[in-house]
């Protein structure tokens, strides 16, 4: 596993096939957007596939199936968790974006997003799934780094030739982000961010 926090000319021009993870409430849908922006690739959010109207989840079968179908595609920046097919996107990605931001600062993303988007659905997420928090997901946000990431760093370690890149602070984020722009500019010139 190669660790990164900071991309290459040689990174930008080898990431077509994107996987953002990390714990809810990381930034990983806001994250995907922006990198999508920059970049010039379709940002897949999982929330809004996975989710049917009212918090229903789909079979598993079904899901690994769609999921996939989605995987198939030439490029994409795919953002969320379901460690159900996480194998199957660690095994089709060319590059691991780990948002592995503190949980008091996810913790309060998440209570923050919820107030903002309290009785709708937001952006990246399914129709009919109006914003929620309760018990159960702030528990598993807060145990996050002890009982979920030791499972995805090994599940990233056991995928091979993987780039990886590791951020754990907003400015971490940021500071990637500027890069892979400055990057964008020097192969493809000044007009490539003016749409």
């Amino acid at each position: 596993m190669r660790m990164s926090d900071v991309p290459s000319v040689a990174d930008a021009r080898r990431m077509k096939k994107i996987l953002v993870i990390g714990s809810g409430g990381a930034g990983k849908s806001t994250f995907a957007r922006r990198l999508s922006q920059i970049l010039d690739i379709e940002v897949i959010h999982l929330d809004a596939l996975y989710w049917n109207p009212g918090w229903v989840e789909p079979p598993k079968p079904e899901w690994r199936e769609r999921v996939e179908e989605l995987l198939r595609r030439d490029s994409w920046i795919m953002d969320g968790n379901y460690s159900g097919t996480l194998d199957l996107r660690l095994a089709a990605c060319d590059t691991v974006i780990f948002l592995d931001i503190a949980r008091a600062v996810c913790l309060w993303r998440v209570l923050k997003r919820w107030m903002l988007y309290r009785n709708r659905s937001r952006p990246d997420m399914a129709e009919g799934c109006r914003e929620k928090f309760n018990l159960k997901f702030a528990q598993w946000i807060w145990s996050y780094p002890r009982k979920t990431k030791p499972k995805v760093i090994e599940m990233i370690e056991q995928a091979r030739g993987k780039k990886v890149v590791w951020l754990r602070s907003r400015a971490e984020v940021e500071r990637f982000l500027n890069e892979a722009k400055g990057i964008r500019l020097r192969l493809r010139g000044p007009k490539a961010f003016s749409h």
